[in-house]
C-alpha cells in the first residue's frame, strides 16, 4: 500500500469507530452498477461538512487492493448487495486530498508536479516492468501499465476544487490543473485504464465559456443530486432514528437543520445533527465550518436585487433563480443570480428544483446569515477583508 496508490482502509475505519455513524454504503451499490461504463465517471459536490471525505475514504477502503475490507463492511448494508464480492478490494485504486498536498507540495503552483512524481514513485513499486524512468506524466503511465496488462484503475479525488476556490486569480495555475485533470480523464486513452472516477469537493467542475471542463463528467450536485440524493446528508428516516437514540425533539431537529430538498428526500446537515446528538444543544454549529470570510464579501456585492433577495429569504420567502450561468468558480459573478447558485453550492441556500427558487433552508442557516447581514451593516466587512 502507498500514500496514493492502493491505501489501506484506516481511514474509513475512524468513521466506523465513531460513536454516531450512520452507513452510507448503499452509494457503493450505484458505483458498482457503473463501474466500466461511460457513467463511471462522476463528480459529487456537497458543501462543507456533508460527508465529502467520509465518502471517498469509503469508496477507497472497499475498492483499494491495498487491504483486506471484507469483515469491515460486511455488517453494513452493501454487504447485502449481489455485487459486493465482486468488487470488494479488487481494483487498484488512486486516492488523492488535494487539499493536503498542497502543504508538502509547496503551494497550489506545486502540486500537479508533486501529485505526478509521487504517484509515478508508487506505480513503479507495483509495475517495476511496465514503468520505465523515462515516464514523467501520469496519464501516460496509466496507459501504459493498461496496454501493458489490461489494469483498470480507480480514481478518487477529495477537495478537487480547492485549487479553483483559493487560487481564485491565478490563472496559470487554474489552467494547469485544469490540463492535468482533462489529460487523465477526457478522450479515448483513459476510458481504457479507468475504471471508475470520483471527483468530491464544493463546487461543479469548472466550465470553459458555457460546458465543463470535463463534459464526460456526470455532475451530482446539490442542484440536481441525481441517484446520490440520499448519499449527501442524513435522510429524514436516519434522523429520526436517531432523536430515538439520544431522545432529541425531532420536530425541533427538524426545524433547525431540514431544509434541503434533494430529489424525493428532506436532506440534513450531518455535521449539525451530529454534534446536537453529542452536545445536546440547539444551536448553529455553521460558523465552526470557516465559511466566515467568504460569505461576507459575497452577499455584500453590489449586483441589483441581491440585498432584497436576501432580505426576502430571511422572511421566509423564496426567489426565483437562475443558475445555469454561473461558471462553477468564486471570480466570474455576473449578477446576483450566480451569487445565489454559489451561495447554495455552499449549503446557505437550499434550492427547488421545480419551482427553481432559492431560500433559506432552516434556522440554522437563517441564524448565521443574520449574523453576516449585521457584520456587513456594522462595517465589519472592510476588517474581515483585510484579515
Amino acid at each position: 500500500m502507498g500514500m496514493f496508490v492502493n491505501p489501506d482502509n484506516s481511514a474509513f475505519q475512524v468513521a466506523l469507530n465513531s460513536e454516531i455513524y450512520v452507513d452510507k454504503t448503499g452509494m457503493l451499490e450505484y458505483t458498482n452498477k457503473v463501474i466500466n461504463t461511460l457513467q463511471g465517471y462522476i463528480c459529487n459536490s456537497r458543501p462543507r461538512r456533508f460527508g465529502k471525505s467520509v465518502t471517498a475514504n469509503m469508496l477507497a477502503a472497499y475498492y483499494s487492493k491495498g487491504c483486506d475490507s471484507r469483515e469491515m463492511f460486511s455488517t453494513l448494508k452493501i454487504s447485502e448487495s449481489i455485487g459486493f464480492e465482486k468488487n470488494i478490494n479488487k481494483y487498484d485504486v488512486i486516492h488523492i486530498d488535494i487539499q493536503w498536498c498542497i502543504e508538502p507540495a509547496g503551494g497550489s503552483e506545486n502540486v500537479v508536479s508533486y501529485i505526478t512524481e509521487k504517484t509515478i514513485c508508487e506505480l513503479r513499486e507495483y509495475y517495476p516492468n511496465e514503468l520505465s524512468e523515462k515516464i514523467e506524466s501520469l496519464p501516460e503511465a496509466l496507459s501504459v501499465i493498461n496496454s501493458m496488462n489490461g489494469t483498470k484503475f480507480i480514481i478518487i479525488i477529495d477537495e478537487w476544487d480547492i485549487i479553483i476556490r483559493d487560487e481564485a486569480n491565478n490563472k496559470k495555475v487554474q489552467e494547469e490543473y485544469i490540463n492535468f485533470l482533462r489529460a487523465m480523464f477526457k478522450g479515448v486513452e483513459p476510458t481504457k485504464y479507468i475504471g471508475l472516477a470520483y471527483l468530491t469537493g464544493i463546487l461543479p467542475i469548472k466550465k470553459l465559456k458555457t460546458q465543463s471542463a470535463l463534459n464526460n463528467f456526470k455532475q451530482y450536485t446539490m442542484l440536481n443530486p441525481g441517484p446520490l440524493a440520499e448519499y449527501i446528508g442524513f435522510t429524514e428516516e436516519e434522523v429520526k432514528k436517531l432523536c430515538d437514540r439520544y431522545e432529541r425533539d425531532f420536530y425541533k431537529v427538524k426545524k433547525w437543520y431540514d431544509g434541503y430538498q434533494l430529489g424525493k428526500y428532506h436532506i440534513y446537515n450531518p455535521n449539525a445533527v451530529v454534534s446536537l446528538m453529542m452536545e445536546g444543544e440547539y444551536r448553529s454549529y455553521w460558523s465552526e465550518t470557516g465559511s466566515y470570510r467568504i460569505i461576507v464579501p459575497l452577499i455584500n456585492m453590489d449586483f441589483d436585487g441581491l440585498k432584497s433577495a436576501i432580505i426576502e429569504m430571511l422572511a421566509g420567502g423564496s426567489v426565483e433563480t437562475d443558475v445555469t450561468s454561473f461558471q462553477n468558480d468564486t471570480v466570474n459573478f455576473e449578477d446576483k443570480d450566480d451569487i445565489l447558485t454559489y451561495l447554495i453550492h455552499l449549503g446557505y441556500l437550499a434550492y427547488d428544483q421545480k419551482r427553481e427558487m432559492a431560500f433559506v433552508p432552516n434556522e440554522e442557516i437563517r441564524e448565521e446569515l443574520f449574523r453576516y447581514s449585521k457584520a456587513i451593516q456594522r462595517g465589519y466587512i472592510t476588517r474581515w477583508n483585510k484579515l
